[in-house]
């Protein structure tokens, strides 16, 4: 509940206090101009890097190995792509870290490392893979 409350009116909070000090430093439209070009920047950056992705996933598809790495690398990318279209300096440098290629590597090896080795109580100590229902089924016509 906490993390919810710092999202939804933490982060806009700081994006408000960043807007307001650098307006009064450059301008407002200099700063709304600002704000339109990391968006449009950062989207561009964003689409170079998801094309490179996707063909970083087909390729390791055609060697028939799961890209599981690859679809995080993805799904992080479009992190940063949504971050990155909302407006404000501080949510725009969060976006603009994660399209640095090492650092999303970083932080999906560092999510792999949080993750448990264990099996799941419902996997029992005997069965170390999923579980599987074996079974027939036949589709009937109305």
């Amino acid at each position: 509940m906490f993390l919810f409350l710092l999202l939804f009116v933490g982060i806009p909070l700081i994006e408000l206090y960043f807007l307001i000090q650098v307006g009064s430093q450059i301008g407002a439209l200099s700063t709304i101009g600002l704000s339109i070009f990391t968006a449009l920047l950062g989207g561009a950056l964003v689409r170079i890097q998801g094309f490179s992705v996707l063909m970083r996933v087909r390729d390791a598809m055609g060697r028939n190995q799961v890209p599981a790495l690859e679809l995080l690398d993805g799904a992080l990318l479009l992190v940063a792509g949504l971050v990155l279209l909302l407006p404000g300096f501080f949510t725009d440098t969060l976006g603009f870290l994660l399209l640095v290629p090492k650092l999303r590597r970083f932080l999906i090896l560092r999510f792999f490392r949080i993750l448990p080795d264990e099996p799941s109580p419902d996997q029992g100590p005997d069965r170390p893979g999923p579980r599987v229902i074996e079974g027939e089924f036949r589709r009937e016509r109305d």
